[in-house]
């Protein structure tokens, strides 16, 4: 079986972002229509405010949000009075007109505030609505990982609370008709090689499921350098906790399976 995966460029028009990196794009649908919210991000200072010392330093950009029809190839700005801080490296979590936007970080005063801002967004016929509102504390965290485990719900995992502490617990986090509801959950039983590394990063791999890796402390690190961890996080019924495992795969070579023809992947770009 052949999977091809195509990339296709949108040509857009109206008030574009940016080139960034540390922001959020999440989906909204609306009045039977759908959007992209892009927020927050990072990217080098303006041209004309370089100097010979901070030619190559980075800014929070603008704490603007910008609606993408992609329909339409339409794109807007917008400036809400309750976002005041450009901020990179949060969480965006979105249920039908709604962004949750959680933690990040503030460049310009190398914190991690622990906020939470709700996004509603009305797709009204010419002009879409925009509104903003703070709710209560959120998570001190920036760049961690969120994998779904339900029917909008999710377990917040990895990230930092300072750029030397790991945030070693989990969350769970569930969205519905009244808003946000976060809890604390007890995170898998982390091994020495996780506890003892100063970094780590992932990704969610599918429902219920996490790839985490973290350097494997040599130095010079070789290129094969880090351990890999899946992990998994599952529903009990009768509305009891989830159980989370963390297991680690082989890294061994041998030990890998090759790609067989049928599963092969490729990648293309439309013209």
């Amino acid at each position: 079986r052949k999977v091809t995966l195509r990339c296709k460029e949108k040509e857009l028009v109206g008030e574009l972002p940016g080139p960034r990196y540390g922001h959020t794009i999440s989906v909204v649908h609306s009045r039977g229509k759908t959007a992209c919210v892009l927020f927050g991000g990072r990217s080098y200072m303006p041209p004309s405010e370089r100097t010979t010392e901070n030619w190559n330093s980075v800014v929070d950009c603008p704490p603007q949000v910008y609606l993408i029809d992609l329909e339409f190839g339409c794109c807007s700005a917008h400036t809400l009075p309750e976002l005041t801080d450009g901020q990179s490296f949060h969480l965006a979590l979105a249920r039908h007109d709604c962004v949750y936007i959680l933690g990040g970080h503030i460049a310009l005063t190398d914190c991690r505030p622990p906020r939470l801002f709700r996004l509603h967004v009305e797709l009204l016929l010419g002009s879409p609505l925009l509104s903003c509102e703070i709710l209560n504390d959120s998570l001190s965290i920036t760049s961690a990982i969120v994998t779904p485990i339900g029917s909008h719900e999710y377990i917040i995992l990895g990230g930092y609370q300072s750029d030397s502490q790991k945030r070693m617990q989990c969350t769970h986090v569930a969205l519905d008709d009244v808003g946000i509801h976060m809890e604390t959950r007890e995170p898998p039983e982390w091994n020495s090689e996780i506890n003892q590394s100063r970094t780590w990063f992932g990704g969610s791999l599918e429902n219920g499921s996490a790839l985490l890796a973290v350097p494997s402390g040599t130095n010079p690190a070789p290129p094969e350098g880090c351990f890999f961890y899946q992990l998994s996080f599952k529903l009990k019924e009768d509305g009891e906790e989830p159980t989370q495992t963390c297991s680690q795969e082989s890294t061994d070579f041998e030990d890998s399976a090759p790609l067989e023809d049928s599963e092969e992947l490729y990648f293309g770009r439309e013209p």
